[in-house]
């Protein structure tokens, strides 16, 4: 969690793409999204009315809503009093004002790890993947649920089997063990997983 911190933490929010950068890292990593899902996520799919949340559409086309969390929702808030009047539908462009790409994304991504590793050693000359905060994501709600199938839901999995490989955990071991989730303490406050607000939404058999 220090290195998400850090990552998180490494755009200069004073500038519109430091916004857009903290707002668009910090989505996927709470979202647990995969890249595709990220650079397509539609506007008109996010909610950030009395319980923000997104609509994401997956693989094989399903379809997914997300709440967000505070912190999260606060990133989008401030990413879109700047984000301007844009012709593309999609959430998150680039400089130009077109829609943002996966290689823009793992541009963004690659920079801000190297400004993070300033902050945090264990980053200094690591390359992060999109798919480590996907991964990341997985392992934070797998502590706060102690439910490999609410994780699952989360990541948009259709086969729990899936999760199970892609978490490298042993199904026959105790969830209710693995010790409580920490906040992550971003710079503007403090930044928590809602267990119980994830345990209501995804209370799912």
């Amino acid at each position: 969690m220090d290195e998400i911190r850090a990552v998180l933490n490494a755009p200069d929010t004073t500038t519109r793409l430091g916004i857009r950068d903290r707002a668009m890292l910090h989505l996927c990593f709470a979202g647990g999204l995969r890249v595709s899902e990220l650079v397509g996520l539609p506007l008109e799919n996010l909610c950030l009315q009395r319980t923000p949340s997104i609509r994401v559409l997956g693989k094989g086309r399903k379809e997914r809503c997300l709440p967000l969390w505070k912190e999260t929702a606060a990133d989008l808030r401030a990413w879109l009093t700047v984000r301007g009047s844009v012709r593309v539908p999609e959430l998150f462009v680039n400089a130009e004002g077109a829609a943002m790409t996966r290689a823009g994304f793992e541009y963004v991504l690659d920079k801000q790890v190297r400004v993070a590793g300033e902050a945090c050693a264990s980053l200094k000359g690591r390359a992060v993947s999109p798919h480590q905060l996907r991964h990341s994501c997985a392992i934070l709600m797998l502590q706060a649920t102690g439910d490999i199938r609410k994780v699952a839901l989360w990541l948009g999995h259709a086969d729990i089997r899936t999760t199970e490989c892609y978490l490298q955990v042993d199904p026959s071991e105790k969830l209710e063990a693995v010790e409580a989730v920490l906040p992550t303490g971003l710079r503007r406050g403090r930044f928590k997983a809602p267990d119980a607000l994830i345990a209501s939404l995804l209370d799912v058999e």
